[in-house]
């Protein structure tokens, strides 16, 4: 069986935005266009993290690295970085972008805030 000529194309971007979403026990990054379709992704899990030491500045810094390198393959060179959520990796994730190759144009924190919406969960007990 013959696969056709057809070879797909590595789309050439300039500008992108970095989505950062750090949990209490991971964190996330995703890498877009500035129409906000996905080019790459990382996460201190993927990077080889496992349990308690995913959710480490550490393993945030990694998979920092990890993820500009890969966005790097697409021609990307300036970003916006967005993030979201209460984790220890925020500021580590972009010092980690930045050491990867990417320049940080601005860095705007997106974390949802309730104005009294719905009723918060109960409070934890340790």
């Amino acid at each position: 069986m013959a696969k056709s000529g057809k070879r797909k194309i590595k789309r050439q971007v300039s500008r992108g935005i970095v989505h950062v979403k750090s949990t209490f026990n991971n964190t996330m990054i995703t890498i877009t266009d500035m129409n906000g379709e996905t080019l790459c992704w990382a996460s201190a899990g993927t990077v080889g993290f496992k349990g308690t030491r995913k959710s480490t500045p550490f393993a945030a810094q990694r998979a920092g690295e990890t993820a500009a390198q890969a966005a790097r393959r697409y021609g990307l060179g300036e970003v916006e970085v967005r993030v979201k959520g209460p984790g220890s990796g925020r500021e580590s994730a972009v010092s980690g972008i930045q050491s990867g190759g990417l320049r940080i144009l601005s860095i705007e924190d997106v974390t949802p805030l309730p104005h009294n919406g719905c009723r918060p969960r109960r409070k934890r007990r340790v």
